[in-house]
């Protein structure tokens, strides 16, 4: 990270993250919703270091925008290289064969298909009581059969030395009221994230997820503006900080790199300790 500063309770910091991978310049990634949040956040990040990004959401109209305004913000920055593209494409991950079409759009645009990213998911609120057949389907359907479909067709379509990264959760190993079917949903992506790198090893594939902890995006907006809901979630974090969108980047940037080219079937947690409290 740039910063040298120390972080002080409740402080996010939001520096760019700096590290740069020769490798990366060329390759080509696919990332699942994308529009907006940390899937935007991973797309610039990456198209900034030369990838070519096809960035899928199920809101077409959203990620045709998005996409739309971080090409133009990329054309316009210094940067020590050119930038990699951004193209748009629509997605909705509970379909096997929406992720095929993925697949055929990266490859009919740039060639090949290096790096697929399975970050697309919900985030559901119920009581176990209150729980409904339709939250528990979607969520398990979106979460969970969103990654296998995704890592499947990745696999038909990476190279040997290709990475997969899947979004889980410091909720897979962490208890969270009111949140049983998403920490659920989480705890299967991070046993399903082992599988796959075992099974996949075999073609030279690599499979990882990353399960971030408190992080300062919309989804955890409504604690930080509830004082006592902040307060009890800071004293949860042994760093007393939450942490930034692009902190978490700068781990997919790792697990994607040649640097992590021996890791694979980890779920790493960027959660500042939190999962130890």
């Amino acid at each position: 990270m740039t910063s040298h500063q120390p972080a002080g309770p409740g402080r996010v910091l939001n520096q760019p993250v700096t590290a740069r991978y020769p490798e990366l310049p060329g390759r080509v990634a696919v990332i699942t919703g994308a529009a907006r949040g940390m899937g935007a956040r991973f797309a610039v990040g990456l198209a900034t270091r030369g990838v070519d990004v096809v960035a899928g959401d199920i809101d077409a109209e959203a990620m045709a925008a998005t996409a739309d305004e971080l090409n133009a913000a990329l054309a316009v920055e210094s940067l020590e290289k050119p930038p990699g593209r951004i193209v748009a494409s629509t997605v909705d991950v509970t379909r096997a064969g929406d992720h095929l079409a993925l697949a055929r759009r990266a490859e009919a645009e740039f060639g090949h298909v290096d790096f697929w990213v399975n970050n697309a998911g919900i985030f559901p609120f119920a009581e176990v009581a209150d729980i409904s057949a339709e939250q528990i389907r979607a969520t398990l359907s979106v979460n969970v059969e969103g990654v296998l479909f995704g890592a499947q067709a990745a696999a038909a379509c990476l190279r040997p030395g290709g990475a997969i990264v899947n979004m889980s959760s410091v909720s897979a190993v962490r208890v969270r009221r009111g949140r049983a079917a998403y920490c659920s949903s989480k705890a299967a992506v991070a046993h399903l994230t082992e599988s796959l790198a075992v099974e996949l090893g075999d073609r030279g594939i690599r499979v990882n997820a990353i399960a971030p902890g408190y992080i300062d995006t919309e989804m955890t907006r409504w604690i930080s503006d509830d004082a006592p809901a902040l307060a009890k979630a800071l004293d949860a974090v042994p760093l007393h900080r939450f942490g930034s969108p692009e902190e978490v980047f700068g781990v997919l940037l790792f697990l994607l790199s040649d640097s992590a080219r021996y890791v694979t079937g980890h779920s790493i947690a960027v959660d500042g300790g939190s999962r130890h409290v």
